[in-house]
C-alpha cells in the first residue's frame, strides 16, 4: 500500500470528463474521503465554476473568500485559500462562480496553460505535506480543463454506465493526447471507473463488458454501484463514507481507494 512517509511530493490526479452527469464531483469527494480516511493526506482543488465539490465538503458560499480564482490568477498565500473539511486528512480549495471569467482571463497570459501547474508546486504547497491532489473538472475541455492536465500526474475519468458512454471518450482522449504532445509528455491514464452501475439492468452490463473490452487494464476492478446513500450525502455537505459508513457507495469508494494506492505503490517499487 501507498505509505504517507514516503511521498516526498504529491501524486496530482484530475478528475475528468466533459460530459456533466456522470458522476465525477461525486468520484472526487468521495475517493479523496476515502483516500483520507486510509491515512493519506488529501487536497481537493476545485476547478469547476459551479462548485459542487465545495458545497459537498460544507464549504458555504459566504465562506470561500479566496478561492481556485485567487490561486490561478492572484497573488493570495496558499495557508488563506486552502480549507479544512469536517473529514481528517483532507481539505480543499474552493470554488466559484467567479471562476468562469478565468477561461477569458487567461487567453492573454502567455503561461495560460501551466498556471495551475505552477501554482500546486509553489514552495508554500511542502508545508501541507500532501500525499494526492484531487483536480474536480468542470464538464468541458476548456482552458481550466488543460489546465489540470498539464499540472496533473495522471486523469482518472468516472463513465456513467448507459448508452453511447463510451462514444463519448473519444474527444477527451484527443484532449489527453495533445496534451501528452505539446505540454505534459508524462501526462497518463489513471483509470477509468465505471460509475451509477445497475448490476439489475442488462444496459449496465452491456457497457462494462463493452468498457472492458475496448479499453482493457484501463477500467478499474471496482464499480461505483447506483446507491441512493451516495445521491443523499452530497445534500447534508458529507462524503458517503462519513453520511453512510456501511453503505454499498461508501464501501465501493474504499475498494476504488485501495486500487490507486495499490497502483502506486506498484508504480513506485
Amino acid at each position: 500500500m501507498l505509505d504517507p512517509q514516503s511521498q516526498t511530493n504529491p501524486r496530482i490526479i484530475a478528475v475528468a470528463n466533459q460530459k456533466g452527469g456522470v458522476g465525477k464531483t461525486t468520484t472526487t469527494i468521495n475517493l479523496g474521503a476515502a483516500l483520507a480516511e486510509a491515512g493519506l493526506r488529501v487536497l481537493i482543488v476545485d476547478l469547476d465554476p459551479q462548485g459542487n465539490a465545495s458545497t459537498g465538503l460544507g464549504v458555504e458560499p459566504e465562506a470561500r473568500d479566496f478561492t481556485t480564482y485567487d490561486l490561478l490568477l492572484d497573488d493570495v498565500p496558499l495557508d488563506q485559500i486552502v480549507q479544512a473539511t469536517p473529514h481528517d486528512n483532507l481539505s480543499i480549495i474552493p470554488a466559484t462562480v467567479d471562476l468562469s471569467s478565468a477561461d477569458i482571463e487567461l487567453m492573454s497570459n502567455e503561461k495560460r496553460s501551466f498556471l495551475l501547474h505552477d501554482a500546486l508546486r509553489q514552495h508554500a504547497m511542502s508545508a501541507l505535506a500532501l500525499d494526492i491532489i484531487l483536480i474536480d473538472c468542470p464538464p468541458s475541455l476548456s482552458l481550466l480543463t488543460v489546465n489540470a492536465m498539464v499540472a496533473a500526474h495522471s486523469v482518472l475519468i468516472p463513465l456513467q454506465s448507459e448508452f453511447f458512454a463510451l462514444e463519448g471518450l473519444s474527444q477527451l482522449m484527443l484532449t489527453i493526447r495533445e496534451v501528452r504532445q505539446t505540454a505534459n509528455p508524462k501526462l497518463r491514464i489513471e483509470g477509468i471507473v465505471l460509475t451509477m452501475v445497475d448490476a439489475r439492468n442488462n444496459l449496465s452490463a452491456q457497457v462494462e463488458k463493452d468498457a472492458r473490452d475496448n479499453l482493457g487494464d484501463l477500467v478499474f476492478q471496482t464499480r461505483i454501484p447506483r446507491n441512493v446513500r451516495v445521491s443523499e450525502a452530497p445534500s447534508y455537505a458529507l462524503s458517503v463514507l462519513s453520511y453512510d459508513p456501511n453503505s454499498k457507495g461508501a464501501q465501493a469508494y474504499r475498494d476504488l481507494a485501495r486500487e490507486v494506492m495499490r497502483k502506486h505503490t506498484r508504480a513506485a517499487a
